[in-house]
């Protein structure tokens, strides 16, 4: 259960990441430079849970 929310949550992050970065709003409004730093780690840290998940789901599969 934990790897599928981990997977959901990712896909989140990357949808966040995608949102700062075109509207450049993250509780406050940023500058274009931060909004772009901000976004681009989001979306880094989206993709790494994701891959994350999906690997412990296919070394779970094959522990069956």
């Amino acid at each position: 259960m934990f790897n599928w929310l981990s997977l959901v949550t990712g896909f989140f992050y990357v949808v966040l990441g995608v949102f700062v970065i075109i509207y450049k709003f993250f509780v406050i409004f940023l500058e274009t430079n931060i909004a772009y730093s901000l976004g681009a780690l989001l979306i880094a840290y989206g993709v790494f849970r994701i891959v994350r998940a999906i690997y412990r789901l296919r070394q779970q599969r094959y522990e069956e």
